[in-house]
């Protein structure tokens, strides 16, 4: 049996905003080491899938540049992470209009390796799981389709594709994003009893290839508003049931508290476990360096140089600086590309955090500039755009390559 992955590389990510406005989602930095890309293409390497299309699309250099870099399999082990990217045939001019365009429009390259079974995954979500499971519980069922579920309250159900499937386990009914309306009421689990309970769809599907292949020519562009939809009275289609943590991370809030989460004591998303590690880029960074300061419940990545008064609840990336004094807390900070020459032109903001500075509820991106005596936080803050900031549903965000001048408070 052969299996190919295929990662969607998203669209234009504006709900993560500042943070895709220079990167595709899957390239977002995640706990100060990885990025999002690294979790779909860790699970597949450690289920023993080792032929991953990666489909891009929008900002996409610097995740070509990153699995470029990362995802090298040597002369004895046969496999790829290969970059898909949109492209203008003489068939097609547009853009991929959609996650089922994308792969009906990339079949010829994902088809190369003649796989049984074509496994679609979304690349900007926060999992661990063996597909092995999935691939066994998909042959046991004799499924041409099997779409991973987990069970969600209803305050997560509206925004997710919503199923409802028989006593053993068959898909009867599909629909996308049905919102807080009365239609969402009929897809409650009814086994749920006075709780209210509903099996989303993950956006991780399995396909037998000749069904993928008979679905891509019926008119649609994305696989949960289109595909999936008119094909469960035509194909036996089964849902996986996943009990495990898992969280869709599109949204700046979604994304803040999932990183913060990371460094609590016992993180519902562990990312100590043996036997099923996440890769990415070796650095050959020196360790981190600790001058002074309180750390408490934080994540603290490789080559790092801290010397200030407090860190609290936060993640602290790659290369970063904080100066003396300052106080950082429930604060993703994403570190750095590279360290400052030594000798800065004069006038110029050091790479890094100044000294005390006080900096709460915020995503510091990457090569951010922060001067002596800065305050940074939402503090209850409007949502609001700025050429400096952002601020959304409560978190502060500093994107890449900002100077904030000393004494800045916002």
């Amino acid at each position: 049996m052969k299996i190919t992955g295929v990662i969607m590389g998203g669209g234009e990510g504006r709900r993560l905003q500042p943070l895709t406005r220079d990167r595709c989602k899957p390239a977002v930095p995640l706990a100060g080491t990885y990025r999002l890309v690294d979790i779909p293409v860790s699970n597949c390497i450690n289920s023993g899938i080792r032929r991953i299309n990666v489909l891009t699309q929008f900002n996409s250099v610097s995740l070509h540049q990153h699995v470029q870099d990362t995802y090298v399999f040597d002369q004895f082990h046969n496999g790829y992470v290969r970059i898909l990217a949109a492209q203008q045939t003489p068939d097609h001019e547009a853009w991929f209009q959609g996650t089922a365009d994308a792969v009906r429009r990339s079949q010829r390259y994902i088809l190369d390796y003649k796989p049984d079974y074509i496994l679609i995954l979304s690349g900007d979500q926060l999992y661990h799981m063996d597909f092995r499971d999935v691939l066994r519980e998909h042959i046991e069922n004799q499924a041409e389709v099997t779409i991973c579920t987990k069970p969600v309250p209803r305050a997560e159900a509206g925004a997710l594709g919503i199923m409802q499937a028989d006593t053993k386990g068959r898909i009867v009914r599909f629909v996308e994003k049905p919102g807080d309306t009365p239609l969402l009421d009929e897809l409650r689990v009814p086994e749920a009893g006075d709780k209210e309970c509903y099996l989303a769809s993950m956006g991780i599907y399995l396909f037998n290839t000749d069904v993928l292949l008979t679905m891509l020519e019926e008119k649609g562009e994305d696989f949960g508003r289109h595909i999936i939809p008119g094909a469960i009275e035509k194909h036996a289609m089964y849902r996986f049931l996943f009990e495990g943590y898992w969280r869709d991370i599109g949204t700046i809030r979604a994304f803040w508290e999932a990183n913060l989460e990371l460094a609590d004591p016992l993180p519902n998303f562990n990312l100590y476990r043996t036997g099923a590690p996440l890769y990415t880029h070796m650095r050959y960074l020196p360790p981190s360096k600790i001058n002074c300061c309180d750390l408490n419940r934080a994540l603290l990545s490789d080559g790092c140089i801290i010397s200030g008064h407090r860190i609290l609840d936060s993640i602290i990336g790659i290369r970063a600086k904080v100066g003396e004094g300052s106080v950082v807390e429930r604060t993703v900070v994403m570190g750095a590309d590279y360290y400052d020459r030594p000798n800065l032109p004069k006038g110029q903001i050091p790479m890094g955090i100044g000294r005390d500075c006080f900096i709460r509820d915020a995503i510091i991106d990457k090569n951010a500039r922060i001067g002596d005596g800065c305050y940074i936080a939402a503090e209850g803050k409007a949502d609001i755009v700025t050429d400096t900031y952002t601020v959304s549903d409560g978190v502060i965000v500093i994107p890449k390559n900002a100077a904030i001048p000393a004494g800045t408070r916002i």
